[in-house]
């Protein structure tokens, strides 16, 4: 896909950074009660890491890094003994927890317990590649059907109160269909789901060309954790996801982004804010607007914001007054709130909420076999080497330093190489 699509001329560049950023990855655990297909990590039983430790974690982040909310995922940090203690050990420090879960250890007691303790948001990862077999009547549904386990989860959030609610889906070439009409239902219940997430799918399949070095050793293909045994579908990018939305919401514009590492006019983080009620979407927030809001939040806190309270997504009405001057997507959306309005007064009653759309590009390979990262990637997390040297490292790539010690590198195939590999092929 071009990315004439999205121009990143007229979006702002989110300022996140390595030492100064919106969010910062934690892993207390590796342990999952699900083996996601497409999941980066390895699932380990019994790997939890003593609080004591995660605390250190905690401490390098703060040693090296601004940051505004801390992700707890894993694994599934529902699994983790600890959760309660360390959540409340992260508000302590000032920082906003946010759970990464698949929500099947989540009860309404834990949750409570959860609240009490500081916690500020939940993201919740949900689709069809899941395989979720302990729950058998989510066995099979596809991403529509899904929306009832998503509504599930949500309103047991908004009944405890004043949580952030999110919901990840990865995104893969047979889901992509579904993608608008999962947009479409997160602005029906845009007063308690807060922000939906698209993850593109990425793995190594056997027609990827390139061999892979741990630093002089070659490492096969199937020893990798992130690869597949079968073709797949790779390369959707940032801009397809877009084009897709557009056909059931032809106006939906982006705001802001995050490069690529080695591409700039790769849509790592494409962020769209949207204003609305459950029936009607005013209008889309423009580069302006998020780079004020990044700006003063920066002034006041000394960090650059990533969630956003409930109760302040609420005021959507007061938001757009307060920037319809300074932005031109406010300024849009303020006319057809005016115009919903002058139709029907009576609909001034009805409360105008924002509501994120997050759009994730994974890594990406250059031909030369270098991988395109997120620069200034949110989710970066802790590494301890064998030799005791602490580090910040991609978390969608641990696996790879904590299995061979490096991170992998790729080095394109020769002709005679993809020759060989051809021919076996067609003998299978």
């Amino acid at each position: 896909m071009e990315n004439h699509v999205v121009d990143a001329r007229n979006l702002y560049r989110l300022p996140w950074t390595m030492p100064d950023n919106g969010i910062t990855w934690l892993e207390p655990t590796s342990q999952c009660n699900l083996n996601c297909y497409g999941c980066y990590r390895k699932n380990i039983k019994n790997s939890h890491k003593p609080l004591e430790e995660v605390k250190h974690e905690l401490d390098f982040f703060q040693s090296m890094r601004k940051t505004d909310c801390v992700s707890i995922a894993g694994g599934d940090p529902l699994l983790y003994p600890d959760i309660v203690p360390l959540v409340a050990d992260i508000k302590r420090r000032g920082l906003k927890p946010i759970l990464n879960t698949n929500g099947i250890a989540l009860t309404k007691e834990l949750l409570h317990e959860l609240k009490q303790a500081g916690v500020f948001g939940f993201t919740f990862h949900i689709d069809s590649k899941q395989g979720r077999g302990r729950e058998k009547e989510w066995m099979g549904k596809n991403e529509l059907e899904l929306c009832d386990l998503r509504l599930h989860y949500a309103e047991m959030l908004a009944a405890e109160g004043n949580i952030a609610c999110s919901f990840n889906s990865t995104v893969y070439d047979d889901t992509i269909q579904y993608v608008p009409q999962l947009v479409e239902w997160a602005q029906k219940h845009i007063d308690i789901v807060h922000t939906m997430v698209f993850i593109l799918f990425r793995y190594i399949t056997p027609d990827t060309p390139f061999n892979f070095y741990a630093g002089d050793r070659k490492i096969v293909m199937d020893d990798i954790h992130y690869h597949s045994d079968k073709s797949e579908v790779t390369d959707i990018m940032a801009p397809d996801i877009v084009n897709k939305i557009r056909e059931k919401y032809p106006d939906f514009m982006p705001a802001a982004y995050l490069n690529g590492t080695h591409r700039p006019d790769h849509f790592k983080w494409l962020l769209t804010e949207r204003v609305g009620t459950k029936d009607r979407i005013f209008g889309y927030a423009g580069s302006k607007f998020l780079e004020l809001v990044m700006t003063l939040y920066h002034y006041k806190h000394d960090r650059y914001i990533s969630y956003a309270s409930p109760k302040t997504l609420g005021l959507g009405r007061t938001t757009l007054l307060a920037s319809w001057g300074v932005d031109k997507g406010m300024r849009k959306a303020a006319g057809n709130y005016f115009k919903y309005l002058s139709a029907n007064p009576f609909r001034l009653f009805k409360k105008v909420r924002m509501q994120s759309i997050m759009i994730i590009q994974p890594v990406d390979l250059m031909p030369n076999g270098d991988q395109s990262m997120c620069d200034g990637c949110p989710d970066i997390t802790y590494y301890k080497d064998d030799k005791g040297r602490e580090q910040l490292v991609w978390s969608c790539r641990l696996e790879e330093l904590m299995k061979y010690g490096d991170f992998l590198r790729m080095v394109p195939k020769n002709a005679i190489e993809v020759e060989q590999e051809q021919e076996k092929e067609l003998v299978k």
